[in-house]
């Protein structure tokens, strides 16, 4: 099995100029827990919820809030960002992009084309889901 046949294709991209806040925003709006940070067309980086987690203050919308606080909300993308994410191609099979996430400890891989434009996302998910179908098909 490739990863063609498992990644996400409709992605969610943002700049590495956009605010935390609209980080926060899109992981609250939707159910995934990677962004893709685009520039030019390219991929530069991936935010991770915990990279959110990490960088946000745990008193936003709390009666403890401080103004330091919803400032980290105007951080950019850049500075919170995994720069130079590990990514794979659409035909590489399975089983290697899982040894992949294994050996550099990400819990996803973008799918990008030779000249860096993203076509799609795996998570974790996405392995243990394929892998499970097969386990089922076999069994």
């Amino acid at each position: 099995m490739n990863i063609d046949q498992i990644m996400t294709r409709k992605i969610i991209k943002i700049g590495m100029d956009d605010d935390v806040r609209t980080v926060r925003d899109l992981f609250d709006e939707h159910s995934f827990h990677h962004l893709l940070v685009v520039e030019g067309g390219r991929l530069v980086g991936v935010i991770s919820d915990r990279d959110l987690l990490r960088n946000a203050s745990p008193f936003i919308g709390k009666l403890s809030e401080r103004t330091q606080d919803t400032e980290r909300l105007n951080r950019r993308v850049h500075q919170i960002m995994t720069r130079k994410p590990v990514t794979i191609s659409s035909e590489m099979n399975v089983e290697d992009a899982a040894q992949i996430m294994l050996e550099h400890g990400v819990s996803c891989l973008p799918v990008a084309m030779e000249d860096g434009h993203v076509v799609g996302i795996v998570t974790w998910r996405d392995l243990l889901r394929s892998l499970h179908s097969l386990s089922v098909e076999s069994g």
